[in-house]
């Protein structure tokens, strides 16, 4: 099983999603699961990082997932020198064994050309980082996820439900 997990930072508590698929051209998720954590700290002044992947582990323990792969929203790597970001401290977290795929609609600054993938004609590339696996691979499996829009539907689905699910 293969997660794409998402997750919202608010007042009230942060709260991942994630949707499972067995498939990447799946145009439905096999399952879907959320947790929210409720006593969640302040976002530190060096960035939200810590908290979201406090989140995304508090999703991955309550629910006992070990899925085969990981796909989220954001960074692994946050430029080409590989300065880890949320995907990297995820994968160690997790002690190295399970690869992430970081999907981000938008480049930082000193991203590589490529980490580009183009999924829909006159629109912008997605950014496609990961760690544990080969990046042409995973800008692959990118491509062939469902949905003939620039953010495939599986995504769209995680991120609406770590948003709008009920607590």
């Amino acid at each position: 099983m293969k997660l794409a997990l998402s997750m919202h930072l608010g007042p009230g508590g942060d709260r991942a999603a994630a949707v499972a698929f067995d498939e990447w051209d799946a145009a439905l998720a096999s399952r879907s699961y959320s947790a929210t954590l409720a006593d969640a700290a302040p976002v530190p002044a060096t960035g939200p990082d810590a908290r979201r992947l406090a989140c995304l582990l508090n999703l991955l323990h309550t629910q006992a997932l070990q899925p085969e792969l990981l796909l989220i929203e954001g960074f692994v790597h946050l430029d080409a020198q590989e300065t880890p970001g949320l995907g990297q401290q995820l994968f160690l977290a997790l002690g190295g064994r399970t690869p992430v795929i970081g999907v981000a609609r938008a480049p930082l600054p000193g991203t590589p050309a490529q980490c580009q993938v183009s999924r829909e004609e006159d629109a912008p590339p997605l950014i496609v980082t990961c760690t544990g696996m080969d990046l042409g691979a995973a800008k692959a499996r990118l491509r062939a996820m469902h949905g003939r829009r620039r953010v495939p539907t599986l995504l769209k689905l995680v991120a609406r439900l770590a948003k709008n699910a009920e607590g």
